[in-house]
């Protein structure tokens, strides 16, 4: 099996095994450039997920340590207010990124249309 021939960002070359005529790996194939973006794009939407559980978990353990008296109830006030903002941040990342994903979408399906027109109207 070939080894592909494109070079990382890094400038070594790319240890992948080539795939189909273009000696390219699947990483490196502008044909899969597409679903390469959407996969990214699904990771990126697990990162506010897992501040939030961080931040819930932090919280708790917060908690857990003014109710046993390991930490002041004014320094816990504090760092329950700052993780409070965080929270809010996320969640405002989150709907960016959600409003960002639909206009991406609407863009797409107006291309779409675009493309299917051939100078008639809708319906017609």
């Amino acid at each position: 099996m070939s080894v592909c021939r494109a070079t990382k960002k890094d400038g070594s070359p790319c240890t992948l095994p080539s795939l189909g005529p273009s000696g390219l790996c699947w990483a490196h194939d502008p044909a899969n450039a597409e679903r390469r973006r959407r996969g990214q794009s699904r990771g990126g939407r697990n990162k506010p997920i897992r501040e939030l559980a961080d931040i819930k978990r932090r919280l708790s353990d917060l908690a857990t340590d003014v109710l046993e008296g390991n930490v002041d109830r004014a320094d816990a006030a504090v760092a329950g207010q700052l993780l409070n903002t965080v929270i809010r941040a996320v969640s405002v990342e989150m709907k960016v990124r959600e409003q960002e994903e639909l206009v991406e979408r609407l863009e797409a399906l107006e291309s779409a249309l675009e493309q299917r027109k051939d100078g008639s109207r809708w319906g017609a």
